[in-house]
């Protein structure tokens, strides 16, 4: 196993080597630079303080130059300077870390302690009248855009009960556990409804195909409890292709929770990427962007290794 993972760990450098070219390329490609939004700010610079400033900062050398210069800084630990936030790349990206991973981990975490009982009560009895209300539900959830959905949570939570704030991560000068956690509730409920009902789908049909095999009937012929045949004998085979899913969609919550991100004014790393690509802020969201390549990277060996110790066929030598 640890040729296995040294093996994908130097696979995963390589990728995250040509997606840094790649995404410094397309932003290299976008229209203006910093240097032009400190023109229209200031229209007293004149164009050989453009000139100097451009020198400066690099921006009038070739691409691929620019490039390679960015890349042996960033191998030392230097990502550079957050224009936006006036503050060093990496520190600018701990807090909305933080936050991100509060989120994200709080609400992938219930999503699947709640996917794996409804999943199992909905294959335990397929064609069912709790089955087909448990379908009817995550077809409902899958369909309802994340942005409705936190437009519904906050006007009925926040608006109308006036239970819980709208926005934010803290209330201005309390910041305790407990006000945290209010103000995490409306984010993490609208993230855990999205991914729950794609999580229940998987889980479900993927028991529903385990329980036809022969191995189950082989079980149930032995005399095992429908329980035990059920959690012991078809639960472990059908976790495969759910894992592939949740690795899957891991990555993608890291840094896809934009609208949710936006509707609640949460400063989270979707967020984060989002303003400083709309700000120019080069640096920001090139780091941004690559961390959530590496997060991505990660959960698929994760999952690969996850099914190694769930099917016994499966090798990694």
């Amino acid at each position: 196993m640890t040729r296995f993972v040294l093996r994908r760990l130097a696979e995963a450098l390589v990728v995250l080597a040509l997606m840094s070219f790649v995404i410094y390329a397309l932003m290299g490609l976008m229209p203006g630079d910093p240097i032009d939004l400190m023109i229209s700010a200031d229209p007293r610079l004149t164009s050989e303080d453009v000139a100097r400033l451009k020198s400066l900062y690099g921006l009038d050398r070739p691409l691929l130059a620019r490039y390679a210069a960015w890349a042996a800084a960033a191998l030392s630990g230097d990502f550079g300077y957050s224009r936006l936030f006036a503050q060093p790349t990496l520190a600018a990206l701990a807090r909305p870390l933080g936050n991100t991973a509060l989120l994200m981990g709080t609400s992938f975490v219930l999503a699947l302690a709640l996917a794996f009982p409804i999943g199992i009560a909905a294959a335990r009895r397929p064609g069912s009248l709790a089955d087909r209300a448990i379908n009817l539900a995550c077809f409902a959830g899958v369909s309802v855009p994340p942005f409705w959905l936190a437009l519904l949570l906050m006007l009925l939570f926040a608006v109308t009960l006036g239970w819980l704030p709208a926005s934010g991560v803290a209330t201005v000068g309390d910041g305790s556990l407990a006000d945290r956690a209010r103000h995490l509730v409306l984010p993490m409920a609208t993230l855990t409804i999205a991914s729950l009902a794609g999580y229940t789908r998987f889980l479900r049909a993927a028991l529903i195909e385990a329980m036809r095999q022969d191995y189950i009937r082989t079980a149930r012929a032995k005399g095992n409890s429908e329980r035990r045949v059920l959690l012991r004998h078809a639960l472990r085979n059908a976790l495969n292709p759910v894992v592939t899913v949740v690795a899957l969609s891991f990555g993608s919550l890291f840094s896809g929770a934009l609208i949710t991100e936006t509707m609640f004014a949460y400063p989270g790393m979707g967020k984060l990427i989002y303003d400083a690509v709309m700000g120019n802020d080069y640096n920001l969201a090139l780091a941004g962007l690559l961390f959530a390549t590496l997060v991505t990277l990660l959960s698929n060996l994760a999952a690969d290794i996850a099914y190694a110790g769930l099917d016994p066929r499966i090798s990694l030598a």
